[in-house]
């Protein structure tokens, strides 16, 4: 697509010069709204907005400010219809955050000159990046995160919903760059949406973890349980279940499982506990903040997922940051980076005799948990976000180039 010169904007010859770009991103979800996109979102935000100046768009919920700056973060939360929990949106919200975050975008680009705007979610958040976009003569990066493109768990998932499908072709066709989380989600939007353009990877990258430690004690656990962590939201996507189930065949083993998140499938997965007569073996944390995340994460011993599909994962990442091996299945943009046998192990997805015969092996055999704690603790350096930020940042210079 030709891009028209933007007003205002830079003079080629300042190209290689450019430090502090004005970034607007637009998404539906940020925290502490929804799930791994918009934590990444505000990762990568951050990391940026050292040296440069970011503003986000996003939804608001529950009487939240609905401005201000946040670590030198500029986000503005617009109003939506229907949003009735922190964690999941429901359709009507996301259908209304398109006019309004649109609005907000118009009003705002009307006084202020932005570089560039960038979109996190096919949908609902690039709608309106993109008209924003053709309104002022700006670049249009999208970020496609997995389930805006791709997600099993979901009746309407794009992929399988004609008139959503059409809408993300579209919102792929006509931005000036589209990056995936992952090569899982790069081959999912060939698969279903036959983009014409080159589609570019960039890993998701997380913070170095900084927190005050706390011990097993502290939280009532003993010195031998065998501690299993999975962290994210209650939704059907995850499969909690499953992970359940498996907990389930490790008995008699010590195992207790630590839950950490929330959502609307929590009230059934407390009932199946009991019903599988686990009530002592798994606990319900609820959101956390990032430090008790991090201090819960710590004090566990294996990562556990049994999700149906993942974009990336970045609570893999988080958990590897700690020294964690990590058990899940082999489905999703996590196969980008673990690496079975070393990372901890990858399971055919839905086998569960496999996965408990796995997390079995870890316990059994500490010599090699503490071989991939180890591994992990300094493959993990790779993907700090300093340097998913920077290939941002590059992405960033070549669309601002391409208008002067």
């Amino acid at each position: 697509m030709g891009l028209k010169k933007p007003h205002g904007g830079i003079r080629r010859k300042d190209i290689s010069k450019i430090i502090n770009m004005k970034i607007l991103m637009v998404n539906y979800e940020y925290p502490p709204l929804g799930g791994g996109g918009g934590v990444f979102n505000k990762q990568v935000a951050e990391e940026l907005g050292k040296d440069n100046e970011i503003t986000v768009i996003t939804s608001n919920f529950d009487n939240q400010n609905p401005h201000e700056t946040i670590n030198n973060v500029e986000v503005i939360r617009v109003p939506v219809l229907m949003r009735k929990d922190q964690n999941i949106a429901s359709l009507i919200s996301m259908i209304s955050f398109f006019p309004v975050s649109f609005w907000s975008g118009y009003k705002l680009l009307k006084r202020r000159r932005f570089d560039i705007i960038h979109s996190f979610f096919s949908i609902p958040s690039a709608p309106s990046g993109l008209l924003l976009s053709k309104q002022f003569h700006r670049p249009h990066l999208l970020s496609i995160m997995g389930g805006d493109i791709y997600d099993p768990s979901k009746k309407l998932s794009p992929h399988k919903t004609p008139i959503l499908c059409q809408v993300v072709k579209k919102t792929l066709e006509i931005s000036d760059k589209v990056v995936a989380l992952s090569n899982d989600i790069k081959q999912k939007a060939f698969d279903y949406y036959c983009p014409s353009k080159k589609i570019d990877v960039i890993h998701l990258g997380i913070p170095k973890p900084l927190f005050t430690k706390r011990s097993r004690e502290q939280y009532s656990f003993k010195p031998d349980d065998i501690l299993l962590i999975t962290v994210g939201r209650v939704v059907l996507r995850k499969a909690l279940h499953e992970l359940f189930y498996i907990v389930k065949m490790l008995q008699p083993m010590n195992i207790k499982l630590l839950v950490v998140g929330d959502g609307p499938e929590k009230d059934k997965l407390k009932t199946l506990t009991v019903s599988l007569g686990l009530s002592d073996n798994i606990f319900f944390l609820g959101n956390t903040s990032d430090e008790e995340k991090f201090q819960f994460l710590n004090i566990s011993d294996i990562y556990v997922s049994t999700s149906q599909h993942e974009g990336f994962g970045i609570v893999f990442l988080e958990a590897m940051a700690l020294a964690l091996p990590v058990v899940c299945y082999d489905e999703g943009g996590q196969t980008d980076f673990l690496i079975n046998g070393k990372t901890g192990f990858t399971v055919k997805i839905n086998d569960r005799a496999a996965f408990a015969e796995k997390i079995k092996m870890l316990y059994k055999n500490f010599e090699l948990r503490n071989k991939m704690c180890e591994f992990n603790r300094k493959y993990i350096e790779r993907y700090y976000i300093t340097s998913c930020a920077e290939k941002y940042r590059f992405q960033y210079k070549m669309l601002i180039e391409k208008t002067v």
